[in-house]
């Protein structure tokens, strides 16, 4: 039976508590998900495979915003490996499509406002962009 199931899933669950902080503290945090925090810290409760973007705002402070991605982590791997010694060529498929491999970062997240009246920006980190395809060549198929 325990290569029917994914290790990772099992062992590490399919979500995954994020820890968001504001500096100065107190912000008020909401995240692209629709969670909502009256003040940071914030610990919200996220599936490990979903990728969101942090919010913080506080009066006198500009907005700021944090993008949290997914990375696999040492113990998903760890995971992953339990499964490829144990023959769960279905366990595998099952941590693959649950996300149990992977962790959120950054986590802890930090959002750094400044004062409006500052010349520097809060934080604002957006998902990156992933690289452009490079053109097709060749004879149009058809």
């Amino acid at each position: 039976m325990a290569a029917l199931c994914g290790c990772a899933s099992v062992v590490r669950g399919t979500t995954e508590k994020v820890v968001i902080s504001s500096n100065p503290p107190d912000a008020t945090i909401r995240t692209s998900l629709g969670h909502s925090c009256p003040q940071s810290p914030c610990t919200i409760e996220v599936s490990r495979k979903t990728e969101l973007t942090a919010f913080a705002e506080k009066p006198g402070y500009k907005a700021g915003q944090l993008f949290i991605g997914t990375k696999m982590g040492g113990n998903g791997a760890a995971g992953l490996a339990g499964n490829i010694l144990l023959g769960g060529v279905i366990g595998i498929g099952v941590d693959a499509m649950s996300g149990a491999t992977l962790d959120h970062y950054p986590n802890p997240a930090l959002i750094t406002l400044v004062p409006v009246d500052a010349a520097d920006q809060s934080t604002s980190v957006n998902k990156p962009m992933p690289p452009k395809a490079p053109p097709k060549t060749g004879q149009p198929v058809g």
